[in-house]
């Protein structure tokens, strides 16, 4: 059917009136290979491991001072007198990574609607794993910090890059069942709400009355505007951009600002599948009378307009902005964060002997205390009886699972931004990060080939649903 040229599928095959048909072919063979790595698992992963790469060789280049010089770059909003001026590094960590932690809390928000979070039963297991590998990491490095003025990164060994940790359970293929991964992301994501709670309790300043006052009424503008009915996204950007003022106004950090956007997200759609197609019934006559001839242009826009809301409504709010915004995240604000936060210089002149230990204690945090966290808090869980583990899940799984959550990178650079004032404790502890990571990655690989069996059936491939219904049969 698609290869039929009055079918719409065939029709989009071809090239538009507009195109040179030499040049669209040339292109189309130029995207073919982009196209192809986009819908790898592991291509968000490794991503963020060439842009963290190229930023500390920068970094550690002969032009060094370029890097710095460049993401302290000086930018400035202008309205009449008033200028809003803070540098690129502050516009990516404190404006776009806001849509990052916005897509967050729809996962969130999603995860405790319809997920693994959303009985008590399923979620036992991975809120244990995820409360162990946050708790035993964190006094880890207290204990090993020593010094009062290093004490504050405690929250950096707190949480898994869920980019990472997906990429490299994909690198083991057939080795790892799907409920394994399913298991994962719901570590991951109690893991990121509980690195969210940290960032607004410990790592924001004092509240300032008014800035919240503001940050409250947007929020309680939005909930009249789901109240009366308002569906349309746009609509919503000016209240979510005074929630983000407010909220910074108020000393807490703005990104916390996009996850209560997100938890606040409907998750139930307005029409479903089955209400889109009984919805578009008479606009599809319009249109059909329209390719006959019989209808005007007029009346085929406002067709076309009603199958477009109709499309909109199919899925839930946070469902259709979670899928708009992922390639974003994973593929542009995620690299452009790891390239503004991983240059880090490894001079032996520039850490000090209080530097070394941050870099040690995050180090170890990553890597011992996320696997024995999780293992000691899920294990108990299960000896006594509070959960059970997936169907096709084992405890040599629970164990890969466990090393391969050791993998910090965006949440945890980004909490050492807020940990670390001092430039060379700042640098230690991304050193620690980087450093715990890569070796978190080679052991997963190293374990899952010696601990994980092939098995017949391509399960990572698979969705969360699809692992929910086979662990269901």
């Amino acid at each position: 059917m698609p290869n039929n040229p009055k079918h719409p599928l065939g029709t989009l095959k071809s090239k538009p009136p507009e195109a040179s048909p030499f040049l669209f072919r040339f292109s189309k063979l130029a995207r073919r290979p982009l196209d192809r790595f986009l819908h790898i698992e592991a291509a968000s992963g490794i991503l963020l491991l060439i842009a963290a790469a190229i930023a500390l060789i920068w970094a550690n280049s002969p032009w060094a001072t370029t890097y710095t010089q460049f993401f302290q770059t000086p930018l400035a909003i202008r309205v009449g007198t008033f200028t809003f001026e803070r540098s690129l590094n502050w516009f990516i960590n404190d404006g776009l990574m806001v849509i990052f932690f916005f897509v967050v809390g729809l996962e969130i928000r999603r995860e405790i609607y319809q997920g693994e979070l959303s009985e008590w039963r399923r979620a036992t297991l991975p809120v244990a794993a995820a409360f162990g590998g946050m708790l035993v990491p964190a006094s880890l490095y207290l204990i090993l910090a020593g010094a009062p003025e290093t004490r504050s990164g405690w929250g950096v060994p707190m949480a898994t890059d869920i980019a990472f940790a997906v990429g490299i359970l994909t690198l083991l293929g057939n080795r790892v069942p799907a409920a394994l991964r399913v298991l994962l992301l719901a570590v991951a994501v109690i893991d990121d709400l509980g690195a969210i709670i940290v960032i607004a309790l410990f790592y924001s300043s004092g509240i300032a009355l008014s800035g919240l006052l503001v940050a409250i009424a947007a929020f309680v503008a939005i909930i009249v505007m789901q109240r009366l009915g308002i569906r349309s996204r746009v609509v919503y950007i000016i209240p979510g951009c005074i929630a983000w003022a407010g909220v910074y106004a108020a000393g807490v950090h703005p990104t916390i600002a996009g996850v209560l956007l997100g938890l606040m997200t409907p998750v139930v759609p307005w029409l479903g599948p089955e209400g889109f197609l009984a919805s578009i019934q008479e606009d599809l006559e319009v249109l059909e009378n329209g390719a006959k001839g019989t209808m005007g242009s007029t009346e085929m826009a406002a067709a076309l307009r009603h199958v477009n809301i109709a499309r909109r409504e199919t899925l839930a709010p946070a469902d259709s902005l979670i899928e708009d915004l992922h390639s974003w995240v994973a593929f542009i604000i995620m690299p452009i964060f790891a390239l503004a936060n991983a240059g880090v210089s490894l001079s032996g002149d520039v850490f000090d002997q209080k530097a070394v230990t941050v870099a040690t204690a995050v180090a170890v945090g990553l890597l011992v205390g996320k696997p024995l966290g999780i293992l000691l808090f899920s294990g108990t869980v299960l000896k006594l009886r509070l959960a059970t583990l997936p169907l096709g899940i084992t405890y040599r799984h629970l164990f890969v699972l466990s090393v391969v959550a050791g993998v910090g990178f965006t949440m945890a650079l980004f909490i050492a931004q807020l940990a670390f004032s001092n430039p060379s404790f700042l640098g230690a502890a991304k050193l620690g990060i980087l450093g715990a990571s890569g070796a978190a990655a080679v052991l997963t690989l190293v374990f899952g080939r010696i601990f994980l069996s092939e098995t017949n059936h391509p399960a990572i491939a698979m969705t969360a649903d699809e692992a929910e219904s086979s662990t269901e049969k």
